[in-house]
């Protein structure tokens, strides 16, 4: 996994078929994704519960890429070891998700991942300062965790463009999760952000037996996002 700065579309497969998860990751990056993202949610953290590690460790003979974890669990340290042997390439955690977060980086670099932190939209963009030197990426959530088809929240642009400034030249992606779709990713492209994740707008229409809709779907976001620097 190396560091650059192009738009990567992560699809969630929190919008696939939950009966052929396989075939749907092989689908999404015959047809274009960069990266498969998976959110895993606790029914404590947030108001849901879906994928283990176990679901992880299934999925990850038919990823060829980057399989992106993001855990929106609490407690979250002792479940890190079980992601990065079920292979996640990059394991994110959230800030809110307990009081000893430097430590929980510090985990998820010793498993071996790539160590990811994200923040909840009530969350400022500063609560990371302290930890830039600890991590490869930042999720800014712009919807409220817990459930995929919410309605992207605009004011997380501002902290986009806020997390920009302070990352500088360190290597670290900006993601964005939540309400993603070609009409908000030329939005926080602009804004600096370069992982983009979409579960309905990629999913929507197509089918392990339909997968052209797929590409249409991930060519139709990154070509909007792109576009702002055209």
């Amino acid at each position: 996994m190396t560091f650059d700065r192009k738009i990567k579309i992560a699809p969630s497969i929190l919008s696939a078929d939950f009966a052929n998860f396989g075939a749907e990751c092989e689908a999404i990056e015959a047809q274009g994704a960069d990266w498969v993202h998976v959110d895993v949610m606790d029914g404590h953290f947030v108001p849901n519960i879906t994928f283990g590690p176990a679901t992880c460790a299934a999925i990850r003979p038919h990823i060829k890429g980057v399989m992106d974890v993001h855990l929106m669990i609490a407690p979250v340290d002792p479940y890190i070891e079980a992601f990065a042997k079920a292979g996640a390439d990059v394991i994110t955690a959230h800030v809110e998700a307990g009081p000893h977060v430097h430590r929980t980086l510090q985990a998820i670099r010793a498993a071996g991942a790539k160590a990811g932190i994200a923040l909840n939209p009530g969350t400022p963009a500063s609560a990371i300062e302290p930890l830039l030197d600890m991590i490869d990426l930042v999720c800014v959530m712009t919807v409220n965790p817990g459930f995929g088809g919410q309605k992207f929240i605009h004011s997380q642009i501002k902290k986009v463009e806020q997390l920009r400034a302070l990352i500088g030249e360190r290597p670290i992606h900006i993601e964005i999760d939540g309400g993603v779709d070609p009409t908000t990713a030329p939005l926080v492209a602009k804004a600096g952000a370069d992982v983009l994740v979409a579960g309905s707008a990629v999913f929507k229409g197509g089918s392990v037996t339909n997968p052209n809709v797929y590409g249409d779907n991930i060519k139709a976001i990154r070509a909007a996002a792109q576009g702002v620097w055209a």
